[in-house]
């Protein structure tokens, strides 16, 4: 689902759809007529009045199969996950203490989608693209409601807990520093998407010719506070400053994950490493998709790659609190 909506947004299919059904909008166009309904309520739309009016209906069937593909891989997985809970909730194979948090994860992927229709609505008014804002708030709720999940999980598979020594309350609060900064990271990487900040200042580790763009002051002389998410320069400055100090944390963490004093185990060391080796990994990705003018491909890996390392945070905390 995160490859699928990265392609989804990069060859700005979301807005291709233009109605939210959702019963009927399971079904694609099956016949020429369909089609060409559907390519005539796009051409009421900002997009192919501002950006798209030269399009074919094939250039149109291109961008709505990614759109499609999108919306009905959601509905797979809320049919996926709402058939065996039904199953195992009639047949009494859920515990009580799990059950409140399975409906969690099912109002959290219902929400996200109610979401994915208000920030493509955003997108069919005035403006051809949709509220960054918006975009921040679907893609972070994805974030939430795939950690969410993946706590569960690792809850099922590991149960009890261990007291936290005080050698260890140092790398922990440490990590969870570390973690607060990847959803921070997640955020403003939502506002570079949005505002197509990427496609600027294509040097790294400088900005041009400056370590801050001027454009970032000049910004917060007109702007004040509102330039920290709508100013092009100031979000990538920002997003590239979180981007450098999540990974010296990082590096620090994995430097002294051998030290005898800290007492770490071995399922904390490697989740230490984990980390270490998917943060360096995100960073690559980001300056290549930077300095090269966001490729496709790189483009889509940097948006994965940010889940996995959101993931590798919250199993990082998890070993630190459990063992």
């Amino acid at each position: 689902m995160v490859i699928i909506g990265g392609i989804t947004r990069l060859t700005g299919s979301g807005l291709s759809i233009t109605e939210w059904k959702v019963v009927t909008g399971t079904f694609p166009p099956l016949n020429d007529l369909q089609w060409q309904e559907e390519f005539a309520k796009y051409k009421q739309s900002p997009q192919f009045q501002k950006l798209n009016s030269s399009f074919s209906i094939e250039d149109f069937k291109g961008i709505y199969r990614w759109e499609y593909i999108h919306r009905l891989l959601g509905r797979l997985i809320g049919i996926v996950f709402i058939l065996p809970f039904i199953y195992f909730l009639f047949t009494k194979q859920i515990d009580r203490k799990l059950l409140p948090k399975l409906i969690a994860v099912f109002l959290l992927g219902a929400f996200q989608g109610f979401l994915g229709w208000y920030m493509v609505k955003s997108g069919l008014v005035d403006d051809p693209y949709v509220s960054h804002y918006r975009l921040a708030i679907h893609l972070m709720t994805a974030f939430i409601t795939f950690g969410y999940l993946f706590w569960v999980i690792q809850d099922l598979k590991y149960t009890g807990v261990q007291s936290i020594n005080v050698v260890t309350k140092g790398p922990l609060r440490l990590s969870i520093f570390a973690f607060v900064l990847i959803v921070v990271q997640s955020i403003y990487g939502a506002f570079v998407a949005g505002l197509h900040a990427g496609y600027a200042y294509n040097t790294w580790p400088m900005m041009g010719n400056e370590w801050m763009a001027s454009a970032v002051s000049m910004g917060f002389e007109k702007g004040g506070i509102k330039s920290l998410f709508d100013n092009l320069a100031t979000v990538q400055f920002i997003h590239r400053t979180i981007a450098i100090l999540i990974f010296c944390i990082a590096i620090f963490l994995w430097l002294k994950r051998n030290n005898i004093l800290l007492n770490l185990n071995e399922n904390q060391k490697s989740s230490v490493s984990l980390s270490f080796y998917l943060i360096s990994i995100q960073a690559i990705l980001g300056i290549y998709t930077l300095i090269y003018s966001v490729p496709f491909w790189s483009a889509v890996l940097h948006q994965t790659g940010g889940f996995a390392v959101f993931a590798a945070g919250i199993y990082q905390i998890l070993r630190f609190i459990r063992g």
